[in-house]
């Protein structure tokens, strides 16, 4: 087996392979912003698998979720519990709600993919890898440049993530 695949087997079941380095880590993420920019992927085989290369002109950010925060907002005013209509948001995924924010936050960049890092009881962590379009390192590269032209490819929903939200 390669080292990916090794890699790969203890993100199986991550809490058991990983013991203690795994709840300290979410604990220092609590600490943590929302989101932040991180140097190397958590996950070097699945950001590898995802188009991730380690060179200039992609950005790799770990973005944090509240994991019952994907209801509508409240109302303002007094309504009748029948017409409060609070259910959650159907049809998106944490994993393409963090596309969308780490997008919010980095606008001079496109979001090529995202896989899941880890959770709490209140928190979800996906590691959304990001392409900054306007880079002559990007732009020279045959296999990515395709990205340069695209904009706002998470609010689209084209990412892996948005999709298979949006499959019926």
């Amino acid at each position: 087996m390669g080292f990916y695949k090794y890699i790969r087997d203890t993100w199986k079941q991550p809490k058991e392979n990983l013991g203690e380095l795994w709840r300290k880590r979410l604990i220092e993420w609590k600490k943590q912003e929302v989101t932040v920019r991180i140097d190397r992927p958590t996950r070097i085989d699945r950001a590898r698998s995802l188009g991730y290369k380690a060179k200039q002109g992609y950005i790799i950010v770990r973005q944090r979720v509240m994991r019952q925060k994907r209801q509508r907002p409240k109302f303002p005013g007094a309504r009748r519990s029948k017409h409060m209509r609070r259910k959650k948001v159907l049809g998106m995924n944490y994993g393409w709600i963090a596309e969308q924010r780490a997008q919010k936050k980095f606008i001079n960049c496109a979001v090529l993919n995202s896989y899941y890092v880890g959770e709490d009881g209140g928190y979800k962590w996906y590691e959304v890898i990001l392409v900054d379009r306007s880079h002559p390192a990007i732009r020279a590269d045959s296999r990515i440049n395709w990205i340069c032209d695209k904009r706002g490819r998470a609010a689209r929903g084209v990412t892996s993530a948005a999709r298979k939200s949006r499959e019926i």
